[in-house]
């Protein structure tokens, strides 16, 4: 494995080289507290299967051909511990840049962005707490972006299976909309590095803040489509999610997957 390469400032841009060939730079958002999950190392430094949950996130982009440098956003005060219970148990052919988180996620994943080597067209913005993301899906929603000039991005995403009901401020029905139209966003979301940067700025300009990153390219008018992806690809936020993620996990460990 070589050695991580850390900025010790979210504002030192990487000079490391990228893999020969690869367009994209996958970018971990792993610097939040987890509150919600209640566990006093934060969610991303929990076991699971064996490693840290971001561990398998950095692995699946690792993995990924397409993908020629890995940036790890990470909480203040915890780079060395990434460095050495993450990084060190992994043996990655990508260069691996860590960055500072910031105080919300979109601050993390500008954060990210500013840290990227400059020679990557695109970016793939991934939630360090989807463990199960696969290789397949991570070069799909790539090659949605690469394929087609007039995208800014593509996201993955699960189709809605259940019904929908829209209410008022007191909680009664108003609509049922059709479901047919409606995805469950997930993450990797891919977007051309100079649309998605565009977007962040503007968003700081506009005092925008967005559920997600396709939110924020979106608000500048970029066009960005849905990629399907398995409902599998969850994010871990709460206890319970750890024991589905390991269940899923340990049946593709066991499958040679």
């Amino acid at each position: 494995m070589r050695a991580p390469t850390a900025c010790t400032s979210a504002q030192k841009q990487c000079v490391c080289t990228p893999v020969e060939g690869a367009d994209t730079c996958a970018l971990i958002v792993a610097g939040g507290s987890g509150e919600r999950f209640g566990d006093p190392r934060g969610k991303q430094f929990v076991e699971l299967c064996g490693l840290p949950i971001m561990a398998w996130s950095i692995l699946a982009f690792d993995r990924a051909p397409s993908v020629g440098h890995i940036v790890v956003v990470c909480p203040h005060g915890r780079l060395e511990e990434v460095r050495t219970d993450v990084l060190a148990r992994l043996a990655l052919r990508c260069d691996v840049t860590l960055a500072l988180a910031g105080a919300t996620r979109q601050d993390s994943v500008f954060s990210g962005l500013v840290a990227m080597p400059p020679d990557f067209d695109l970016v793939a913005i991934h939630d360090g707490a989807r463990p199960l993301v696969e290789v397949d899906a991570i070069e799909r929603c790539i090659q949605a972006v690469r394929a087609d000039e007039q995208l800014a991005g593509a996201i993955l995403a699960s189709r809605e299976t259940d019904t929908l009901k829209l209410t008022d401020a007191e909680g009664r029905i108003v609509a049922t909309p059709d479901r047919s139209n409606y995805w469950c966003a997930q993450t990797p979301q891919v977007f051309r590095v100079r649309q998605v940067m565009a977007a962040h700025k503007a968003a700081v300009w506009d005092d925008f803040v967005g559920t997600d990153d396709a939110s924020l390219v979106e608000h500048r008018g970029g066009r960005v489509r849905v990629v399907e992806s398995p409902r599998d690809n969850i994010k871990i936020t709460v206890p319970e999610d750890l024991a589905i993620a390991e269940a899923t996990l340990t049946r593709r460990l066991e499958q040679g997957a």
